[in-house]
């Protein structure tokens, strides 16, 4: 069902591109084609060939085999535009895998020089220490990179104070249609007259396009044709065709002799439709002022948050931006924009996040507090929470995931990017958006979801449109054309900062006039003669309404899966919630977990996106799958390493981890189960069966030309260590060890019992832990009973044996249900292993069980939620430990990240007085379970620990002790660092009186 067919001889060009091009029927150029057939827009069509060229040289081949073959070089950056703009039938070329160097800085005069792939945030990380940063901040600045900001004149949040990306470009390096490498850069009226003349050009085709430039704006009528049907003056947000607007004033009627004419602010906005840029050069602007307040107020209504909205910028905000009730509501129910609402009061139906800066902390109150008082003398708002500094980073971020975040509303009508990018003067919000409400409600029944940019006259509106149907399409382009209409009587610009691409593009003639259009069309017919520089955005689109992800009126069943994927609607919808917002392409730099395996390629291949994207190919198709359709997801699948980081950390809360282990699972089924997945998932019964003679174990594993054979034999690196056999298990130890033998109480108050979850790595390697766990538990008063209990399933889970894993959920819940409870938890020490009674079990256990797993998940902790939670009720507290001085680093694995939270563990640890405990800012290790151990997947799993868990580790001095809850995590800083990381039990015990 993957088979693509390619008739166009790229074979030919591989001899001479030393870059990456992937064109044939393979499974991995098959993948690879399927992945980047979609953007974050609603669109989808399946590129001839996918290229990541890795120079210059590379992008002008392209350019000439694409010429002579009538091909479309279709320009990506992350891939996160909302138009379709990198959408296309053509070449997609890939520049953010080898284009993404910091070229030059110069401090002193501020600018930068960089290539098109690098990622806004990165740069400003880079910057930070030069006490400077590039301004625009879109939403996706993580991720988004400066070749795409610049395509689409990206503008972001605090637009009103530091501008937009066209404002800050100073100098754009570029290959023409011709083959030609030109700089383009501000130039004086003398220096713009000897270009025209052909003097200082690199090519005839440089000389025509300033001359046919003069020709085209030297004309009064010409100039004033443009001046009155663009958008009006004081909308600062304007991106409907080709900026030619922009260079009205070098042709005054009084000429200024100070003007510049610089083809830069044309190529800002043009989404590659003109030319393919390789560098930029831009201006720098030194560091927001220290000091932050973040006024957080609330509304009953959107009408009156945007008459607030001009009261702000009246106070000369930095920012003002809007979030209204639809996207409050989803936060509740995503694990990470959970822990961000808590400034929330109420249910407002809108909030106005309007910030301040000043350099001190008296100015940004005075500020913050004289634009609240103004507010309630106008009687607007109900609540005004002001966040400080750190604290205002929470809020950002919720606003920041607000259109990804709404791809969790269940059902057919999903968010439709079709009317987000509108502007207009921010004096005439109010009333376009009271007119825009009536008209969706009234003409197509649409209820309309608000957020984003009011203090810049740009509102992102969401409407909610089944676009797997014919009406739900028809409702789609309807709202567009009416929309469209609106924004012209007010004089705005239907695209603001999300570019035209091939969503727009046929309202362009609409609403800049017919004449105008047609100089859009001349523009791009000059830069581009052979239509080579991704044709079909901008001028000449395809009707907006076609090449949609999905096709209209086809009913796809949902496939039959061993989790109960119910509340996500089924496997597949799960994998259709990915919007495409890219989130899972942010770099170690960046921060979070999601996605370690991107982190350490900086491949398209290799992201969360990636693999939802794979799988909706796979489970929207309606032939039978071959074993090269599974190959191909497999191939995209391989490098998840189930980290769990994208079900908490992707706004849209696309589990990848359940959906890769369910779609093994159905694979297995095809082909069978192949011998090292099936030797993993029986850890258990493996490492029982060596607890007899752990010492002839240790042997083998502890010789190295004896553990290298045995790795080899089973697919493991030689050169991965083995984690050694305990000489007892956790529960002989626990079973037999005499009664006068238990370290005495010396907490003098009342016992509580607990049950330990003997896991199935504490009870046969890590004993140790589990013997400090069961006598730290004991120091402080409880009663310890290990029940009777099954294995946890984690190590079927993560070779895909889903099956297997079900069995033992039934099990253990079976077991446990009537002993569990408030005043019994079940407390366990392995974050995977445990995680799985929240997690996975409730969706695993048929429905006569599923209340009881749910009681079961919600009484079940980690050693260190459960120490910190007695502590907060003053049952555990720190007169039971030393007071010596220690220094404490922390590695959060990554299940505990994801699904719990790593501020119990830092509270845990700091029970000891002197004990100073900090977060190590690392992602995932790199191990993850046996991951880390395959042949093919140790060296990305020793990369992805050098990100920054390795490097910080080798950093600490001897006397630092390193806290790592994970047994796999502790292992691979011990084969990657040479150090010793203990478990939080193993300090919290070695730290009592």
């Amino acid at each position: 069902m993957f088979r693509l067919p390619n008739p166009v001889p790229f074979a030919s060009l591989l001899p001479s591109f030393d870059g990456e091009l992937y064109f044939d029927e393979s499974p991995a150029h098959t993948a690879q084609r399927l992945l980047y057939a979609t953007d974050a827009s609603v669109y989808q069509e399946i590129p001839i060939a996918v290229a990541l060229p890795k120079s210059v040289a590379d992008i002008k081949r392209l350019l000439r085999f694409a010429q002579q073959h009538r091909l479309g070089l279709i320009p990506r950056a992350a891939g996160t535009s909302l138009a379709g703009q990198v959408v296309g039938s053509g070449i997609v070329v890939d520049i953010s895998t080898h284009f993404g160097q910091i070229v030059e800085v110069d401090a002193v005069n501020r600018w930068v020089r960089v290539q098109p792939g690098v990622i806004r945030d990165d740069l400003n990380a880079f910057l930070k220490p030069h006490g400077l940063l590039f301004g625009p901040e879109t939403s996706t600045a993580s991720r988004a990179m400066i070749g795409g900001m610049i395509g689409n004149n990206s503008c972001g949040l605090h637009s009103i104070i530091w501008g937009t990306t066209r404002d800050h470009l100073l100098e754009v390096k570029v290959v023409l249609s011709d083959g030609a490498e030109v700089t383009f850069g501000a130039l004086s009226r003398a220096q713009f007259d000897a270009k025209c003349r052909g003097e200082t050009i690199v090519s005839p085709l440089e000389q025509r396009l300033y001359a046919q430039f003069r020709d085209w704006l030297s004309d009064p009528v010409a100039r004033q044709s443009i001046r009155d049907g663009y958008p009006k003056s004081t909308v600062t947000r304007r991106n409907t065709g080709y900026a030619l607007d922009e260079f009205l004033s070098f042709w005054n009627d009084q000429p200024d002799a100070s003007a510049t004419f610089n083809f830069a602010r044309l190529i800002a906005g043009s989404e590659g439709t003109l030319c393919f840029i390789t560098e930029a050069k831009l201006n720098l602007l030194p560091l927001p002022p220290a000091e932050t307040a973040l006024v957080c107020a609330h509304f009953v209504t959107i009408r009156e948050s945007l008459e607030a909205n001009l009261v702000a910028l009246d106070h000369q905000c930095a920012a003002s931006e809007l979030v209204d009730d639809y996207i409050l509501q989803l936060t509740k129910t995503n694990i990470e924009q959970a822990k961000n609402r808590a400034f929330v009061e109420g249910d407002p139906k809108a909030i106005l996040m309007v910030e301040f800066f000043d350099t001190t902390a008296d100015g940004v109150r005075r500020k913050s507090a004289a634009f609240v008082q103004a507010l309630q003398a106008k009687n607007l708002g109900y609540a005004y929470p002001v966040l400080f500094d750190d604290d205002t980073k929470k809020p950002w971020a919720l606003r920041k995931a607000g259109l990804s975040i709404m791809y969790n509303i269940p059902g057919k009508a999903k968010p439709a990017n079709v009317i987000e990018d509108t502007a207009v003067d921010v004096y005439d919000l109010p009333d376009y958006i009271d007119e825009l409400d009536k008209m969706a409600w009234e003409q197509h029944g649409l209820k309309l979801e608000y957020s984003a940019h009011a203090g810049a006259g740009e509102i992102h509106v969401l409407p909610l449109i089944d676009l797997k149907s014919s009406a739900g399409r028809t409702t789609f382009r309807a709202l567009l054309m009416d929309t469209a209409q609106l924004v012209k009587k007010y004089g705005g610009s239907l695209s603001g900062e999300h570019g035209d691409g091939r969503l727009r593009g046929e309202c362009i003639a609409f609403m800049l006039g017919a004449e105008n259009y047609e100089r859009c069309k001349a523009v791009k017919a000059l830069w581009d003669p052979h239509n080579t520089f991704n044709p079909g955005k901008v001028v000449d689109t395809p009707p907006m309404n076609e090449f949609l992800r999905s096709e209209a009126d086809v009913e796809i069943p949902q496939p039959n899966t061993v989790f109960d994927f119910a509340k996500d609607g089924g496997l597949l919808e799960l994998a259709e919630k990915c919007s495409g917002s890219g989130d899972c392409r942010k770099t170690e730099i960046s921060g979070g977990t999601m996605c370690p395996s991107y982190m350490a390629t900086r491949r398209e291949h290799d992201t969360t996106r990636a693999r939802a994207n794979i799988l909706r190919h796979f489970y929207t198709s309606q032939e039978t799958p071959s074993a090269t359709d599974y190959a191909a997801v497999k191939d995209v699948l391989d490098l998840c390493l189930s980290c769990k980081a994208c079900k908490a950390e992707c706004p849209s809360s696309v589990d990848m981890t359940r959906m890769k282990a369910e779609f093994t699972q159905q694979q297995y089924r095809e082909s069978g189960v192949p011998m090292r997945a099936r030797l993993v998932g029986n850890f258990t019964r493996l490492m029982s069966l060596a607890s007899n003679v752990p010492w002839a174990y240790n042997a083998i594993y502890d010789t190295p030309a004896l553990r290298r054979l045995a790795n080899r034999t089973v697919g493991f690196h030689p050169d991965r260590t083995m984690p050694a056999l305990a000489k007892t298990t956790l529960r002989q130890w626990f079973r037999s060890r005499p009664t006068e033998s238990r370290i005495p109480n010396t907490v003098t108050r009342k016992q509580t019992s607990v049950l330990l979850f003997a896991d199935e790595f504490t009870n046969f390697n890590d004993v140790e832990v589990g013997q400090k766990a069961v006598q730290l538990l004991e120091r402080l008063g409880y009663t310890v009973t290990i029940p009777e209990h099954a294995e946890s399933g984690r190590t079927y889970l993560s070779k895909g044996l889903v099956a297997d894993a079900q069995q033992l959920a039934i099990r253990n819940v079976t077991l446990l249900k009537d002993l569990v409870s408030d005043d019994t938890p079940l407390i366990g020490l392995e974050p995977s292993a445990i995680l799985t009674f929240r997690d996975e079990y409730p969706d695993l256990v048929p429905t006569d069980l599923k209340a009881a797993a749910q009681q079961l998940a919600k009484n079940t902790f980690l050693l260190e939620e459960w120490v910190a939670r007695e502590a907060d009720a003053k049952r555990i507290r720190p007169d039971a430990f030393t007071t010596d001085a220690r220094q404490v680093r922390v590695h959060g694995h990554c299940h505990q990240k994801a699904l719990s939270s790593m501020v119990p563990v830092k509270k845990a640890l700091s029970l000891p007085a002197n004990y100073t405990v900090q977060l190590i800012p690392s992602g995932c290790c790199g191990m993850a379970g046996s991951f880390g151990y395959e042949t093919e997947h140790y060296a990305l799993s020793m990369q992805i620990g050098e990100l920054v868990l390795f490097p910080a580790v080798r950093q600490l001095t001897d006397d630092v002790i390193i806290s790592a809850a994970g047994t796999s995590c502790r292992h691979q800083i011990k084969d990657g660092t040479h150090r010793h990381a203990q478990h939080p039990a193993e300090i919290l015990f070695d730290a009592l009186r």
